[in-house]
């Protein structure tokens, strides 16, 4: 398997040793360095863990050659644009089944008249790594709700929509709910 371990870390402005001590359970530069460069096969568990220490999917760990890459020709920050130092490319987003997407018709909060909030369906047992993040909940005879996930507790979801003055809404607990993973704008 190819991988983009060592593309993506660099990105990241992350080193061996820093990786390694992100993952769980922590791991040595050494092992990571052997996964980067293919002295050592990479698992899907290996490949798992390094994607959350990275903070991507895994399959933004992984080159495939129908997907492709896009060049990166600049870097901003404070001081302005500047050229990458090294080639660098990014990963074109990946299309998972359980992706889910809302479409924004009318400017509210942070989000824009356009704008695609792709979401990522979680089960019950996953609703904890969804706090303080955007959620689309679903609610009974085809509505839903959208807000920050605020508090869970009692069978019972707190969410604060993000409109200017919106109310905190509590919602019986669903059997899902998608949390807000990538926002997709037009310029």
């Amino acid at each position: 398997m190819i991988t983009a371990i060592r593309e993506v870390r660099r990105a990241k402005g992350l080193t061996l040793e820093e990786v390694a001590l992100r993952c769980r359970p922590a791991t040595t530069a050494q092992t990571i360095g052997r996964l980067e460069t293919g002295t050592r096969t990479v698992s899907i568990g290996w490949l798992n863990r390094i994607a959350e220490a990275l903070g991507v999917d895994s399959a933004d760990l992984v080159k495939l050659p129908d997907r492709p890459d896009v060049a990166v020709a600049a870097i901003l920050d404070a001081g302005g644009a500047a050229a990458p130092r090294r080639a660098a490319t990014v990963a074109a987003p990946r299309i998972d089944p359980s992706l889910v997407a809302v479409t924004v018709s009318g400017s509210v909060g942070d989000y824009r008249t356009g704008d695609e909030i792709w979401c990522a369906r979680l089960a019950p047992d996953a609703f904890g790594s969804a706090m303080n993040r955007d959620v689309l909940v679903p609610r009974p005879a085809g509505r839903f709700v959208f807000g920050r996930l605020l508090a869970r507790g009692e069978g019972k979801l707190h969410l604060l929509p993000p409109g200017a003055g919106a109310r905190q809404q509590v919602v019986p607990e669903p059997a899902w709910l998608a949390m807000a993973v990538r926002l997709v704008r037009t310029l």
